[in-house]
This record gives structure tokens, C-alpha cells and sequence, in this order.
């Protein structure tokens, strides 16, 4: 997907198995972030910077979603460790994330492997792609901070 792209509809269910729609944010903004693997260090990261920053990115209006191959259980486990107060889709499929285009070839300690593909997209309230944080971007521990300077210009 692309900036201008809609997010589909059906996002898949979460560590809970509450299944989550686009619409079911529809009026707010949304920071949709996929991850390579629960409970591994750049995820852990990358998602406690997200909940330390979650009241001034819900006051600039966005919601957080995050997105992983792991199962429900192992995303519910992460979740609860961390303290994690958002949903986290458990994309077993890779549905959603190759329909975000985040689900590919990388290269990992010299290692071509396909997976997930560190990404965050800004959406806005009519669930349309505004900003892409694509992989080389991204710095797991101060990310949020890279959001939230993003949204304040």
C-alpha cells in the first residue's frame, strides 16, 4: 500500500480474539504498526515506547494498532508482560500484512528471509494511508517520539 491507499476493512482479530475493522475507528486516526515477533527485543521496544506515548498520541487523536504473525496467545502473553493497552492482530495468514505490503524479503544477519517488514502507516480518519515509516526509518526504542515529531511538524 501506498500514501492515499484506504487500509482494508477487515484487519483480523486480536490478542483477545476481538475481530477489528477499519470502520470500528472510523473518526479517528489510527497508528498501524507491524512487527516482526512478540517478545523479541526491537518488538518489545518499539511497543513499550508506543504505550509510554500512548495518552499524547490518543491526544493528537490516533489510536494504536499493532500487527505480527504470532498467535493470539503469544500476542496476548506479549501484551500482558508489556502492559500493552492496544490491540495486537495475530495475522497468522499474513493476510493483512501482504495486503499493507510489509510482508517480504529481508535480509537478517547476512540471511535472505521473507517476513514481516518493520513498518508503521499513519492513517487518517477515513482509514486512507497519510504517512509511511518504512523500515530503515524506524528506531524501535525512541519510535513513538518519531510519530509524534512527525504529527507536530
Amino acid at each position: 500500500m501506498q500514501i492515499g491507499d484506504r487500509i482494508p476493512e477487515i484487519l483480523g482479530k486480536d490478542q483477545n480474539g476481538n475481530e477489528i475493522k477499519a470502520s470500528d475507528y472510523k473518526g479517528r486516526k489510527i497508528v498501524l504498526y507491524s512487527y516482526p515477533k512478540a517478545n523479541t527485543s526491537g518488538c518489545t521496544a518499539e511497543a513499550c515506547s508506543l504505550q509510554a506515548h500512548k495518552a499524547e498520541l490518543e491526544a493528537a487523536g490516533y489510536a494504536i494498532i499493532g500487527v505480527s504473525k504470532d498467535k493470539e496467545a503469544l500476542q496476548k502473553k506479549f501484551a500482558d508482560a508489556q502492559g500493552l493497552e492496544f490491540p495486537l492482530i495475530a495475522d497468522t495468514e499474513t493476510t493483512l500484512l501482504q495486503q499493507l505490503g510489509c510482508w517480504g524479503e529481508k535480509v537478517a544477519c547476512g540471511r535472505r528471509t521473507i517476513g514481516t517488514l518493520r513498518t508503521t502507516y499513519l492513517v487518517d480518519e477515513d482509514g486512507v494511508i497519510q504517512k509511511i515509516f518504512t523500515p530503515k526509518e524506524i528506531k524501535t526504542k525512541i519510535h513513538a517520539e518519531q510519530i509524534l515529531d512527525y504529527i507536530n511538524g
